[in-house]
């Protein structure tokens, strides 16, 4: 089988990409080590400033970034934990188990995805503020840890990715169910898991809507919520702005560069599974 070479073609259309994707992170670097004034003239700066480090001091003090991050932390390893969790476990149950009315509560998960998430913002902050929840970290956590997307991701991969005689086996040995859970579908769904788990944490961190209806700049904050306190006033600082945003980006991409293998290597195996 003759081996497939990429031409210079390849290259270069490889390389506009990546330039396109990096730009806008460049471009954010570029304008926290800006003054704001040097921002606002014509043509705009394509090169790296001498105030990087005093806009980014400005923002983490102005921004309260430290507990902003801490509590963006949790927040999303919590979210992207319980619904790698809770996806799995319903995912399995729809694909390889046999119950009355599965594919009604199937096509009831799935249809929830077509809710416009704002139609639900009134009573599930009704909700919240009876329990006495506001401005708190489990009114963030707790409406998103599972969602439809999870139970049908995790459904489908398990349909085709988790042989049926592997269950069966493990039931004829004497496993019970958390055992079969355990050692025979979590080690198959570990791609899976991996790809839904960072997708999911990446979501949980951007995640701005319902954080700033439910908490406060001033009490629990994440990233998200904190970073709108650096536009406020007159004129706000853009390079300011920049700045915070520069250090709400760069723990994302720690992920990555950490579990990027991981998470490539999970998606290449579903793949191959599938």
């Amino acid at each position: 089988m003759r081996a497939l070479r990429a031409g210079r073609l390849t290259y270069v259309v490889l390389a506009l990409f990546t330039a396109g994707s990096l730009f806008p992170l460049v471009w954010t670097a570029i304008a926290a080590s800006r003054s704001n004034t040097r921002l606002a003239q014509t043509p705009p700066p394509f090169w790296f400033g001498g105030n990087l480090g005093r806009n980014l001091q400005v923002a983490w003090t102005d921004a309260n970034m430290g507990t902003a991050l801490l509590n963006t932390v949790i927040v999303a390893g919590t979210v992207a934990a319980g619904t790698v969790f809770f996806s799995t476990l319903a995912g399995f149950a729809f694909a390889k188990l046999r119950f009355r009315g599965s594919r009604p509560l199937l096509a009831l998960v799935i249809a929830t995805m077509l809710i416009p998430p704002q139609l639900s913002v009134v009573p599930l902050y009704m909700l919240i503020a009876k329990l006495s929840w506001t401005d708190r970290l489990q009114a963030v956590i707790l409406p998103t840890l599972v969602g439809a997307f999870g139970v049908f991701f995790m459904r489908q991969y398990l349909v085709h990715a988790l042989p049926m005689e592997l269950v069966e086996a493990a039931r004829t040995d004497g496993a019970s169910s958390l055992r079969v859970l355990w050692h025979v579908v979590f080690p198959a769904a570990r791609p899976a898991m991996a790809v839904l788990g960072m997708l999911t944490f990446v979501m949980a961190w951007n995640d701005f809507f319902w954080p700033i209806v439910a908490l406060t700049q001033n009490g629990s904050p994440t990233v998200q919520v904190a970073l709108t306190g650096l536009g406020r006033g007159y004129i706000p600082d853009q390079s300011v702005i920049m700045a915070g945003a520069l250090l709400g980006t760069l723990p994302l991409l720690l992920v990555f560069l950490v579990f990027g293998r991981q998470i490539v290597g999970g998606i290449m195996q579903g793949a191959v599974k599938g």
